[in-house]
């Protein structure tokens, strides 16, 4: 099933994309050695996306949201975002457009807000927050082990899901996971990783009664600080069809932010 290429996604005009997943569920990756050996389990790989997307350093970057929505044409969102792994903190300050200026999402720890410049007013929110309305959830700019959140599905004999298949014409594992936590954004999902490297490639989001709600494509790699950074992601909604999403990240770095930025104090001042 897995054919068609993530390019068959990203039609919409986007020459900005800036990054947001900054994983953003797979938002730095390391690079791994070429694998040409038998299929790992299931925990293996888990283990490998949780090991690419832990950060030592704090990183920061611009992220360009373009977002596609059926009959209402292309809708840009510009951001700064700001993550800090070692407390689970990360801050994302909206830029543009005028609309959404001064907006912005806070996670520290466990608690998730949304922050809207009208009201002055901070929202407790989930991780599956839209981000500025967007396909993109706020559980795709942090970084979480995915082995606290989701293990390996098994049939009645034990047996894992994983078997080879191909994106794009690349060859890759698949591997069905489901959350053994309930603050996920998704509870089930499937996700294709690429052989050769353990990037993830492709994740397909379902509901807890199975219906596909949302497919994400990871298209662009960038190496940086000794990792493989995803620098472009498309995520497609597939309840309403035509609308789809993408963040590009530019301007990363990585290194030690100002810690009174992964506040509330400095988000709200972003709005004056």
């Amino acid at each position: 099933m897995t054919n068609a290429t993530a390019s068959d996604f990203c039609r919409a005009p986007s020459s900005h994309r800036s990054s947001v997943g900054i994983c953003l569920a797979a938002l730095l990756a390391s690079p791994f050695a070429a694998v040409a050996a038998p299929a790992p389990d299931g925990m293996k790989i888990l283990k490998a996306i949780e090991a690419n997307e832990a950060m030592t350093d704090d990183v920061q970057s611009k992220v360009v949201l373009t977002e596609n929505r059926k009959g209402q044409g292309v809708k840009v969102l510009t951001m700064e975002y700001f993550r800090r792994d070692k407390d689970k903190s990360f801050v994302i300050a909206m830029t543009g457009p005028e609309s959404e200026r001064g907006n912005g999402y806070l996670r520290q720890g466990d608690h998730f807000w949304m922050y809207r410049r009208n009201t002055r007013t901070f929202q407790h929110v989930n991780r599956d927050e839209s981000i500025g309305g967007s396909d993109a959830k706020g559980g795709d700019f942090e970084s979480r082990p995915f082995t606290e959140m989701f293990a390996p599905v098994k049939d009645a004999s034990g047996q894992e899901s994983l078997k080879a298949d191909t994106v794009g014409g690349v060859a890759c594992w698949k591997l069905d996971v489901r959350a053994i936590v309930s603050d996920v954004d998704y509870p089930k999902k499937t996700m294709w990783v690429r052989q050769d490297n353990l990037l993830l490639a492709k994740q397909q989001a379902y509901s807890s009664s199975g219906t596909l709600m949302q497919s994400a494509y990871f298209t662009k790699y960038q190496p940086i600080a000794g990792r493989q950074l995803s620098t472009r992601m498309v995520f497609v909604d597939e309840v309403e069809k035509g609308n789809r999403s993408m963040v590009d990240l530019s301007e990363v770095k990585v290194g030690k932010v100002d810690p009174n930025i992964f506040t509330k104090a400095w988000l709200e001042s972003k709005s004056r």
